[in-house]
Formats: structure tokens, sequence, C-alpha cells
């Protein structure tokens, strides 16, 4: 059983089944500009938070715009798939309805900007789960920190110990895990090839995330 007071949730790829667009919508991206993705276009842009990957497309293509343009333009290819194509991972509102039952408290914490994390929360009717959400880019910050992490336990007012992450991406698992949470990770395809990693480093892993709930 989960000894736990507080779930922190990433939100692409955990919960929405959104993480292979993302690669797309980059890809999509560069091509409007006439530029062409490079072998590893996608690994590259994997720890990357939503700044840092609009300074990358500037860095590494020649992206001649402003930061901020580059990151409203990519977000608004995004925004209109996200809520026509998207859809909630499996036993995702099972869990969510399980935690608020037993009240464990919850917050999102996710690279992705605010202005696309809430039509999405909307359009599944997810919202009124979260006391709130983090973003990487609000906080200054990305995961391989684990500062939002830290900001959502407080938030939430439970101990590092007491408090589940639950990613999908490695490279988050392994910051919220040496920081001391309980860390869980859900399978998702465009991981598909640092799966055994991530059993090693979780101390719960789920093929689907409604697994959860033998545990709670």
């Amino acid at each position: 059983m989960l000894n736990i007071k507080g779930v922190i949730f990433d939100l692409d790829g955990t919960l929405l089944d959104s993480m292979w667009l993302w690669g797309d919508v980059a890809e999509r991206y560069l091509k409007s500009h006439g530029a062409i993705a490079r072998p590893g276009f996608r690994e590259a842009l994997r720890t990357l938070n939503t700044v840092e990957e609009a300074q990358y497309y500037i860095d590494e293509y020649g992206i001649d715009l402003p930061l901020e343009e580059v990151m409203r333009g990519r977000d608004s290819m995004m925004l209109e798939l996200l809520l026509t194509e998207v859809q909630l991972k499996t036993g995702v509102i099972s869990v969510l309805e399980k935690l608020r039952e037993k009240d464990i408290k919850m917050c999102l914490a996710t690279a992705t900007d605010i202005w696309l994390v809430e039509p999405s929360l909307k359009k599944h009717g997810i919202a009124k789960y979260f006391e709130r959400v983090f973003t990487c880019t609000e906080e200054k910050t990305n995961k391989k920190s684990p500062e939002i992490y830290f900001r959502a336990a407080e938030f939430m007012g439970t101990a590092v110990n007491e408090t589940m992450v639950v990613e999908d991406a490695l490279y988050a698992m392994e910051t919220a895990k040496k920081a001391g949470f309980i860390v869980a990770g859900v399978y998702d395809k465009v991981s598909d090839d640092e799966q055994e990693k991530i059993k090693d480093v979780c101390d719960h892993y789920w093929i689907h995330i409604d697994e959860m709930l033998i545990c709670l």
C-alpha cells in the first residue's frame, strides 16, 4: 500500500497521451521556416522545457525570430492538435477520483506552458482535481532540477518522503528520485527505448496508470 499524502503528476505522456504529438509539431514548425530536422532531433528535445526548446530552434536551426515569437508560433500549432487529437490515458479519471476520495493532495508539474495546459485540463474535465499547476516556464526551471517538485510539495504541505512523483520521462524520474521523492513511472511509447532503465529507477512502474489503484 502507498503511504503517501500528496501526488505530483506530470501531464504530457503521463495523464495525456500526447508525447508523440510534440515531436511531430516541432518538426512541422521547423519545416514552416524552411528548416529540416536532423537525426537525433526528437531525442534532443526530451529534456528541454519550452523556453529551452525554442532557443534550440534558434541556435541550432537558425530560426531568425525573437524567442517569445518562436514559442508562440510553436504553441499555436500545438494547441489545435491538443484539443482535437489528444485523449486521456487509460484509467486517469479512476485514479484521480480515488486519490480525491482518500484526501490525497494533487498538483501538476509540467514542462508545458500554462496556456496550453489549462485548455487541455478543461477539455478533459480534470482541472478540479489539482490544487495548483506548476509549469517549468513560470517557475523558471526545468526537470533536470528538482526545484519544481519541491515547490509543489511545499504548496501541498507534504513531506518529500510522503510525496509521490508520477512521470513518463526517465530524466525527470531520476531527478525526483535523487531528491528523495517516491517515484512512479508510467509507460509511454515515446520512451520505449528507456523502459528497462525506468524500471530500475522507479519505486513503482505501471503500463497503465490505473494500476496505481491496486496500491491505494
